[in-house]
């Protein structure tokens, strides 16, 4: 007679895991999917005008497994359920442009006051520092970097990194 599988093989690779998901258009959406495909609870945070800037068919293929909320981080209340929600979660990961996040009293600094374990994972075009910081930058602006940063010590200077990390996530912890 067969028997059933045990839980621990059945159950997801990342089952138990919380993942606060603040971000839009593509890199961070397909992330967080990624993590969702994997057994996440990937909670959607969006704005309560525009939500995700992505296509209705785009977006229902990168939001899939995914629970959703609506929040407006321009008001106070907002704010106040966004400070709640870390908590209970393990990563939090945010698309804004850098500084953004901490205007809106959500950045970092305080929400690792509320959750001092929580990782915190921000998406942007050209990192968090150096000449380019504020630029916008998706795939067709970062792709011709890696080559250039990595072979070019002047260039990884000015753009402040010692060596070269990845474009698309640079993780604060």
């Amino acid at each position: 007679m067969p028997t059933a599988p045990s839980p621990a093989v059945s159950r997801p690779p990342l089952s138990g895991v919380r993942v606060l998901d603040l971000t839009r258009l593509l890199p961070g959406p397909v992330c967080t999917l990624h993590l969702a495909d994997l057994g996440t609870d990937v909670v959607k945070i969006e704005d309560t005008g525009a939500g995700d800037y992505a296509a209705p068919a785009l977006r229902g293929l990168v939001h899939r497994n995914k629970r959703a909320l609506r929040l407006d981080l321009k008001q106070p209340e907002g704010v106040a359920v966004l400070h709640a929600l870390p908590r209970d979660a393990d990563v939090l990961v945010e698309s804004f442009r850098p500084g953004v996040t901490n205007r809106l009293g959500v950045g970092y600094d305080t929400l690792s006051r509320l959750n001092p374990r929580l990782v915190y994972c921000s998406i942007t075009g050209y990192g968090q520092h150096g000449p380019y910081r504020d630029e916008p930058g998706h795939d067709l602006t970062t792709a011709p970097w890696p080559a250039s940063v990595t072979r070019s010590a002047a260039v990884a200077k000015l753009l402040r990194c010692p060596t070269y990390r990845s474009p698309t996530c640079w993780a604060v912890r």
